[in-house]
């Protein structure tokens, strides 16, 4: 019996479909009908009851998928402790990445992992629409603070990023220029809303503020929000690397620069019901050293934008 066969039945139960599976993992239907036929054979069980367009666990599949799923974690782990490090890895990630300043920073992470591993093949995510990151088969996730359910999660702390107000000149002189943290919510803000569906206007503040604002126009895109404030159609509230260059060319100015800013965090995700593979062990692992680096070096904004701006990527 292979494990790579197990594998795919995992994924065929996790997307609920033989076509939705066949279409993520990017393998012809046939293949991954004959290859699911050949275990149910080898098993002499029926692992599902396949129905026109979906497809349910038989009492037998379900057991097999709650053993299976606990026996190729303890395989990986296995694995992970008898390869060197600098072993090299293969298979297949698919990484989910909020579109957040440091989009460049961990992408020049994920090609210097694959130098590392050539085995490696990689699938990158750019999105900000929530996504189930068990049905989509992705393995990974650099997503924001409160856009994911930490209870099917497991969170790594990777990145922190100072959170400021911005708005534009113009909106300023047509609409007043806040004096005061309290007075943001007598004005128009532009919103925003996270990948589980949250709007984010209750905005915190410094250490333990929390400050109500209210507007016209919500985004789930920072590029959006950018562009809407540059606009001057409100108030944003977006990281400083974002708008810092737009600042010193005075299209932004920065608001309440004596207060001390809200302090936002980036986590590496992964879903704590599936197994989780070597590759993306390794993986983790790497990003936590380079994220690291990048923090203590101060150079990878400098390569980021030697290589390209990162506004048309977002």
């Amino acid at each position: 019996m292979k494990t790579e066969d197990i594998s795919l039945f995992h994924r065929i139960v996790e997307t609920g479909s033989l076509v939705e599976a066949a279409d993520i993992l990017n393998l012809p239907k046939s293949t991954l009908s004959r290859r699911l036929q050949a275990l149910e054979d080898e098993l002499s069980v029926k692992l599902f009851h396949r129905q026109s367009r979906s497809m349910t666990l038989t009492a037998s599949g379900s057991h097999f998928y709650d053993k299976t799923t606990s026996m190729m974690s303890s395989l990986e782990e296995t694995l992970s402790e008898l390869t060197n490090e600098k072993t090299d890895v293969g298979g297949h990630l698919r990484i989910l990445v909020f579109p957040i300043p440091e989009l460049l920073q961990i992408t020049q992470g994920i090609l210097h992992f694959m130098d590392l591993h050539p085995s490696i093949t990689v699938e990158i995510i750019v999105s900000a629409e929530p996504q189930d990151m068990i049905r989509n088969n992705i393995d990974l996730a650099f997503i924001l603070e409160d856009s994911f359910n930490e209870n099917e999660m497991v969170a790594r702390h990777i990145m922190s990023e100072t959170v400021h107000f911005f708005a534009s000149p113009e909106y300023l002189a047509r609409a007043g220029t806040p004096q005061t943290p309290e007075e943001i919510s007598d004005h128009n803000s532009i919103l925003f809303r996270y990948p589980n569906g949250r709007i984010f206007n209750e905005v915190p503040f410094g250490q333990d503020m929390v400050l109500s604002v209210k507007g016209n126009l919500c985004v789930n895109n920072l590029s959006v929000c950018l562009e809407a404030t540059l606009a001057g159609a409100g108030i944003a509230m977006m990281p400083l690397p974002f708008c810092q260059d737009y600042v010193k060319t005075g299209q932004l100015e920065m608001l309440f620069k004596d207060s001390a800013p809200y302090e936002g965090k980036c986590y590496l995700v992964y879903p704590s019901r599936r197994y989780i593979s070597l590759a993306s062990q390794r993986f983790i692992d790497h990003m936590l050293i380079e994220l690291e680096n990048c923090s203590q070096t101060g150079t990878c904004n400098q390569i980021a934008k030697i290589r390209g701006a990162i506004k048309p990527l977002i």
